[in-house]
């Protein structure tokens, strides 16, 4: 694992799970080697689901997010949606709006826009994780449709953290 990458996990979990009631029901889309949910579980979160598009080592679910239907995912089914460095790969605002329940959290993690090109060269470095796909949605966490923001925060001027809430 990179360094940036590795010291990037501890400074999430703290930061985006600090306070949360161990009992929600979260999935986390794009669990790629399932570091986060051995973490969740480790630590006492027990209904935890991970997707990813390859069905890779921490998944529970392979497929598309944007699939949620044919995956028998139910509307309003999850507490807490969980996106790190997911949301510039793929647009699914949409989808995860329509799964999580009425007041549920989104957690998402993604490069500022204009500091991509930081990001990439920390890669070509082996300081940061490699991107398994192009960056083709950057989004802008202060421009965020759907949900109301709870907390912004945007750690080395590079990358962003948010948590979001679904209206009531």
């Amino acid at each position: 694992m990179p360094l940036l990458s590795d010291i990037a996990r501890q400074r999430k979990t703290a930061y985006f799970f600090a306070g949360l009631p161990r009992e929600s029901k979260i999935l986390e889309i794009g669990c790629g080697d399932g570091w986060l949910g051995a973490w969740l579980k480790a630590n006492g979160y027990s209904n935890y689901t991970g997707m990813d598009l390859i069905g890779s080592k921490g998944a529970d679910i392979a497929g598309d997010i944007r699939d949620w239907r044919k995956l028998g995912i139910a509307p309003g089914s999850f507490d807490i949606i969980v996106g790190f460095e997911v949301i510039e790969h793929v647009p699914c605002l949409q989808e995860c709006y329509e799964i999580l329940r009425p007041g549920g959290l989104l957690m998402l993690t993604s490069p500022l826009p204009g500091m991509d090109w930081a990001c990439r060269i920390l890669e070509v470095l082996h300081l940061n994780q490699r991107r398994t796909s192009p960056h083709n949605n950057l989004t802008d966490f202060s421009q965020l449709p759907l949900f109301e923001r709870i907390a912004l925060k945007t750690p080395l001027h590079m990358v962003q953290w948010g948590i979001f809430r679904k209206p009531r």
